[in-house]
Formats: structure tokens, C-alpha cells, sequence
């Protein structure tokens, strides 16, 4: 009840916040509309006081805050300020395609995490996975794709040149396939490897080796291996959920679909509050349903186990996993960057615009003769730090918040609904523009996944047998938690967000796209992406450069991340190891009933 107490306070204050936004901003609305309605009218103080009067307004924020209010309880959102028409209606006609176009995208990112984990599956399935990892380069190259670039790529390519699926609009359930390949892609590959991290502990737990030494097939052992690591990543699942939807505004502006995403930024632009507070409270309201959906899912997959303490650490001891690979992927990153840094950014020479790479231009030149590769190194330094940056914070503030779940949760749940994209308004509005709005933009919403991480790792590794055996030795909290706690939480939690180093990046991107970001003539990484994204049928390398080079910092993160294991202990296994049975020993233990 408590927590339910705090989501409606955190929600409410949420959406009274943006009520009062023309107060925290001191700005007249009227002003904004008047500009949307007709920009060739005089603002005249008759013309102003004559809109306010039409839209309500007139009686101060607090009036019109309260009277929106109290038309909600009764079933009414107001009349849009812009278009004069009721709001319910069509931001459920927003809602709805957005739905249709989530669970479509979500459909497609289980798919593309299902065959990222093929290979552990089946190495797990036969018995031979002897520790070792995937490498992980395709999922990194999928995660790191920026969604807006997919989406272009897909309309002008599939949509256009080929003709084989509808690219623009809005008109039915066929509209939908390419933008949700454009969302469903990268999130499929954040998801699949989360889960692959999982597998190699579920495998090894002693239900999967009695299944083994008593003949069960591979395919049902494989099965049950996902089912006991599913309810870890569900609560990142239900964030996903709500991104998916709201969060998907760079690609329903690609695709033209009128989404709930787009409609709100539409209406934060146009500052049409009754639009913006009924799609932000549909958003918060889809994350309440989310999270509750998910908990259930993850008590029914787990069962009695999670209460009763009767759980197997998925995160043991292993060794570090080999170091070839970050070192070839950072040396050819600091390569790129470097022979950026010394060129200049900024010469012009329109006589070789949009020219193919050459040795004279590597990367090759863009609309205005600008030479890529001087753009892509100057680039690094503003995209690569701030990326680092935020993410160094997030897993500081994820995992702090992560250990007090009853204050992190409702706070996951209000700041995942909203849109880094309408967070940059917010912030925009508030603090003014500059260069730190992305950054803060971004940093309000990146710590939220790592939250709900840290929360579900910490409640299933509190249920295992190792800590309750602990406890009943005299273990006080102090010790659980530095000894036992974070040192198997941490190591995941760490590559979580070494993984979602390259989507902070992204997200970055994505605000540059949107004109949210950094300004002419930055070689800000998305703003590069934006300059030349209308000449990436003529130019390709314009946006491929860029877009190889997130590419390549994602394969970075997630061979980097493959390195920080949980250390092996140097003292004698105590009752950790006891979890860890013979063979022989395993044909004595119980099966899970859904195995057999």
C-alpha cells in the first residue's frame, strides 16, 4: 500500500508539474498558441487576453490546473488548445497505435534476443559450455544502431527502392513491421545480452545437472534455463515495455505515425498542456501496469522459492574473460579518433561536397565539403565523454537507489514514463537551452534500468540457500551486503551499464536528431547523423560513418564488459560450493516438475 501511495504522489506531482509549467517557466501560453493557430497575427495585448479567455486560462496556472482536474474525474481531458477538439479521444487513438506498434517491436526484440542466445543455448543444452561466452559483436552492432538511422535506412531501402512493405502513414497493422524492425532490433539485442549473461548460472545449478545425469533432453533443460533467469530481467522488460511506446518518437517521425510519443512532443512544442498532461498520465498509467504485470509474471515463473530462500546464485565465481578483443576494438576507436583530431572540423570546400572515401578523405565529405573523418574525431571528444559521463553516474545513483527498493521502484516507474525527448523540453523550459540540457535530459532517465537491475538481482540473491545458510550462522546486514550481496550483484549490474554506455550515446544522438541537442556546427555525433540523414540514399558514408563508429563503441562496451566476472574466492568453498552437486550426487535431486 505504501508503494502504491507513493506511485500516485510521484504521478500526480508529475502531472500537476507540467500543469504549471507556463508558471515554473514564466511564460504566457497564449503567446505559444497564438503562434501555432496563425503566425501571421499580431500578438496585441486584446488578441492575447481574447485567446486566454477562449482556452481558460485566464484565471491564473492554479485555476486551470484545478478545473482540468476535475473535468478528469469525470471522464473529460479538456479541449486541445491548438485544434479545439476534445483530447481523450485522440490521445487514445495515439495510445492505441502505439500499442499496436510496441507489441509488434517487442514481438521482434524477443525474437532477435532468442537468437543472440542461440549459441549458449545450445552449448548449455549438450553440456559443453565449459564457461565460455559469446563474444557478442553482432548484439553489440544491433544495440548500438541508432533507431532513427535503422528507420531511415528501412523507409528509403525496403519501403521506397524496393517496394516490399508500406514506408509512410499509418493505415493498418502492415504499417507497423518496419518501424518495429527499427525499434524491436536494437532492444531484442539490449535484452538478449542480459539474458545470455544469465544462462551460464542457471546451467550449472543442480535441477539442471539431476536433469542431466537422469536423461532429460537438451531442449527442456534449455527451456527451464530460461524460465529461471526470465525473472530477472522482467522488471527491465516492463521498462522496455513503456519506451517502446512513449520513447519511440524519433521513429514515428520517420514513419509519419501518430503515436503517443510524437503527440506529446507535438504538444510540448506547441506548449498545448491539456494534450501533454492526459498523454504523459496514459504513459504512467501503462508503467503502474507494467510493473504490476511484470511482478506477478516474476512470482508465478519463480514460485515459492523466492519466499522460502530455496533459490541457486546465478552469479558464482568465473574467471575473466579474455582481453583480446577490447583492446583491438579501443585501439582502433583511439585510432579513428586521433587521426580525426587532426584534421579540422570546420574547413569548408564546396567543390568536393558529399565526395566517396578516399585516401585524401577516409571517411569521405559531407553537404558542405566538410571532411568526415575530422568530424567523426572531434565528435568523440563531446559525444564520448558525456556518454561516459552519464554513465558513471546512472550506475552510481542506479545501484544506490537499487538497494532501497521501496523508495527506487516508484521512482523507476514516474521517470520511465516519460520520454528523454520530452524531459529535454521539460529541462529546456525550465533551465533554458544550452549544452548541458541533453546531458541532463539523458542522466534524469539513464539510471532507471539499472535500478530495476540492481533491485531484481538483490531479491532473488537474497532467496538463495548460500545467504540463508549465512543468516543462520550469525551473519549480520553489513556483512550480507559487502560480502555476500554486492560482490555477485555488482559484477552484472556493472556490465549492464558498460552495455548501456553506447545507448546513452544514442539517446544523445537521438536529441540532436530531434534539434534537441547540440547546434550547427558541432560534429556532435547526432547531430552529424542528422545533417546528412536526407542525403543517405545519395551518400551513404554520411550517416555510415558516424553510425560505424557507434558501432564500434558498442562492440567495445560489450567486450570490455565480459571481463568483469565475479572473482574466485581464495578461501575454501563453504556452503556456495555445496549448491554445486556431482553427478552422481545430482541423480539425487529433484527435477522441476515442468521438466519432466
Amino acid at each position: 500500500m505504501a508503494g502504491a501511495g507513493w506511485r500516485i504522489l510521484l504521478a500526480g506531482g508529475l502531472v500537476c508539474g507540467i500543469g504549471l509549467l507556463p508558471r515554473l517557466t514564466h511564460t504566457d501560453p497564449a503567446h505559444t498558441v497564438l503562434k501555432a493557430r496563425s503566425a501571421e497575427r499580431e500578438p496585441t495585448p486584446e488578441v492575447l487576453a481574447d485567446i486566454r479567455r477562449q482556452l481558460g486560462i485566464d484565471g491564473g496556472p492554479w485555476h486551470t490546473l484545478t478545473s482540468w482536474l476535475s473535468g478528469l474525474v469525470r471522464g473529460d481531458a479538456g479541449q486541445s488548445w491548438i485544434s479545439g477538439g476534445d483530447v481523450l479521444p485522440g490521445v487514445l487513438r495515439a495510445l492505441g497505435a502505439s500499442l499496436l506498434l510496441m507489441g509488434v517491436a517487442l514481438f521482434v526484440a524477443v525474437l532477435t534476443a532468442g537468437l543472440i542466445c542461440a549459441r549458449t543455448l545450445r552449448l548449455g543444452a549438450r553440456r559443453r559450455l565449459g564457461g565460455r561466452r559469446g563474444g557478442g559483436s553482432v548484439s553489440a552492432v544491433l544495440a548500438s544502431l541508432p533507431e532513427f538511422l535503422v528507420a531511415s535506412v528501412l523507409a528509403t531501402v525496403v519501403g521506397v527502392q524496393l517496394g516490399w512493405l508500406p514506408a509512410l502513414g499509418w493505415y493498418g497493422p502492415q504499417w507497423a513491421l518496419l518501424p518495429a524492425l527499427a525499434l524491436g532490433l536494437p532492444a531484442g539485442a539490449v535484452l538478449g545480452r542480459l539474458l545470455d549473461d544469465l544462462l551460464p548460472g542457471a546451467f550449472g545449478e543442480p535441477w539442471a545437472l539431476a536433469a542431466a545425469a537422469r536423461g532429460l533432453t537438451g531442449r527442456s533443460v534449455a527451456r527451464q534455463a530460461v524460465r529461471r533467469c526470465v525473472p530477472a530481467l522482467l522488471p527491465n522488460l516492463g521498462l522496455f515495455v513503456v519506451g517502446l511506446t512513449g520513447g519511440a518518437v524519433a521513429v514515428e517521425q520517420v514513419f509519419d505515425i501518430p503515436g503517443l510519443g510524437r503527440t506529446t512532443l507535438q504538444a510540448a512544442l506547441a506548449q498545448d498542456l491539456p494534450v501533454l498532461q492526459a498523454g504523459t498520465l496514459a504513459l504512467v498509467l501503462l508503467a503502474a501496469f507494467a510493473t504490476g504485470a511484470t511482478r506477478v509474471a516474476a512470482r508465478l515463473l519463480t514460485g515459492p522459492a523466492l519466499r522460502d530462500g530455496a533459490l541457486s546464485s546465478l552469479h558464482r565465481s568465473a574467471p575473466p574473460a579474455g582481453g583480446l578483443l577490447p583492446l583491438l576494438y579501443g585501439a582502433l576507436l583511439l585510432a579513428v579518433v586521433g587521426f580525426g583530431l587532426a584534421r579540422d572540423p570546420l574547413a569548408l570546400d564546396t567543390g568536393e561536397r558529399l565526395r566517396a572515401p578516399s585516401l585524401g578523405h577516409p571517411f569521405g565529405t559531407d553537404a558542405l565539403g566538410r571532411d568526415l573523418l575530422a568530424r567523426v574525431g572531434h565528435g568523440a571528444l563531446d559525444t564520448l565523454f558525456l556518454a561516459a559521463a552519464i554513465s558513471v553516474a546512472a550506475l552510481l545513483v542506479g545501484v544506490l537507489l537499487g538497494l532501497v527498493p521501496r523508495v527506487s521502484a516508484p521512482l523507476v516507474d514516474t521517470v520511465n514514463a516519460v520520454p528523454p525527448v520530452l524531459v529535454a523540453l521539460l529541462v529546456t523550459a525550465v533551465a533554458g537551452s544550452g549544452a548541458a540540457t541533453p546531458a541532463l535530459a539523458v542522466g534524469a532517465v539513464a539510471w532507471a534500468p539499472l535500478a530495476a537491475h540492481t533491485s531484481s538481482l538483490l531479491r532473488q540473491e537474497r532467496a538463495t540457500l548460500h545467504i540463508t545458510a549465512t543468516k543462520g550462522l550469525g551473519a549480520g546486514r553489513v556483512h550480507l551486503l559487502r560480502r555476500e550481496l554486492l560482490p555477485a550483484v555488482l559484477p552484472p549490474v556493472l556490465r549492464h551499464a558498460l552495455l548501456r554506455l553506447p545507448g546513452v550515446a544514442l539517446a544523445l544522438a537521438s536529441l540532436g536528431f530531434l534539434g534537441l541537442g547540440a547546434q550547427p556546427p558541432s560534429p556532435e555525433w547526432g547531430l552529424l547523423l542528422a545533417e546528412n540523414q536526407p542525403y543517405a540514399e545519395r551518400a551513404p558514408w554520411a550517416v555510415l560513418a558516424p553510425a560505424a563508429v557507434l558501432a564500434l563503441l558498442g562492440a567495445l562496451a560489450v567486450s570490455a564488459a565480459g571481463g568483469l566476472r565475479r572473482p574466485r574466492r581464495s578461501s575454501p568453498p563453504t556452503v556456495e560450493a555445496a549448491e554445486r552437486p556431482s553427478v552422481a550426487e545430482a541423480e539425487k535431486e529433484p527435477v522441476p516438475a515442468e521438466a519432466r
